[in-house]
């Protein structure tokens, strides 16, 4: 064995240059633009916002502080922590027991399942709700729906956990219901 080698040191023009570089990648613009106001404006934004119940109301505000407050966190398939990434029921299990001492299934199907006031539309739901998709024949995607025509969900591996328009193009037309628990 020889003796320990220290790391080459770079010259400061190529540090100063790679810095460069770097900072210049970040402040580029995306290849696509993000979507102005107005294109993702949802159409349920205008309708008042509506709390599950009198006594439900503070119990819906936490589960809402802890659904939003998660937006961001990474996307990873069969998570349900902060920490380990969320899947879709993950998510949603883990702020209802947070918030709510609710206890769910994970696995969006079983949590269909759950008894609980079912919302038909789109128009009738409250801050809280968990709300159902149907995609490819069978419940397969759950999130929190937080009001004025946006949910909380960690729809795909990639991604993050994110808020949503419910009647956006692709979601309007795989949503089945909602499911109230906290009434």
């Amino acid at each position: 064995m020889g003796p320990a080698r220290s790391p080459a040191k770079l010259p400061a023009h190529v540090v100063a240059m790679a810095a460069t570089l770097l900072l210049a990648a970040c402040a580029s613009h995306p290849h696509r633009p993000e979507p102005t106001f107005r294109e993702s404006h949802s159409s349920l934004a205008d309708l008042p916002a509506r709390a599950p119940s009198a006594a439900g109301a503070a119990t819906a505000n936490d589960v809402l502080f802890r659904a939003i407050a998660l937006v961001g966190t990474p996307y990873h398939w069969g998570g349900n922590t902060p920490e380990s990434g969320f899947d879709c029921s993950g998510l949603v299990d883990y702020i209802y027991r947070q918030a709510a001492d609710i206890l769910l299934p994970h696995a969006s199907r079983d949590m269909a399942r759950v008894d609980g006031h079912k919302v038909k539309r789109m128009t009738d739901l409250a801050s809280g709700d968990l709300v159902f998709f149907d995609i490819g024949g069978d419940i397969s995607h759950v999130g929190v729906y937080v009001g004025k025509g946006r949910f909380v969900h960690a729809p795909n591996s990639g991604g993050t956990v994110r808020m949503d328009d419910i009647d956006g193009p692709y979601w309007r037309d795989h949503f089945a219901f909602g499911k109230r628990l906290l009434d």
